[in-house]
């Protein structure tokens, strides 16, 4: 099993997670993180260090974020995503994004 970050980070990208995961498994797009699924260990330190709670284990994932599992091992096997170790300030705009449904779309794939 591993975490799975959720649509909540998606224009928020708030990086407490990354500074406790002790196998930096975190990766970083423009405006979200994911955690790649190979190299996740369990270890469940990530999950209570994120301010908006868009860090579940997989099989904690509510149903309506399923789409989620598959998307972070995507974006984390992306070669323009890559590895973030260091936390850094969330998105500027971040605070008017809490709480808002249907980010998806807002998701750039592209790359940091």
């Amino acid at each position: 099993m591993t975490f799975v970050v959720l649509e909540d980070c998606i224009q928020c990208k708030h990086t407490d997670c990354v500074s406790v995961c002790p196998v930096d498994c975190f990766y970083e797009g423009p405006n979200f993180l994911v955690i790649n699924p190979d190299e996740c260990i369990d270890c469940a330190l990530c999950e209570p260090e994120c301010p908006v709670d868009a860090i579940r284990a997989e099989d904690e994932v509510p149903v309506d974020q399923k789409e989620f599992i598959e998307l972070n091992a995507e974006l984390a096997a992306n070669e323009n995503w890559k590895r973030i170790t260091v936390k850094q300030d969330a998105l500027a705009d971040h605070q008017q994004w809490q709480g808002i449904k249907g980010k998806i779309s807002q998701l750039d794939r592209n790359g940091a």
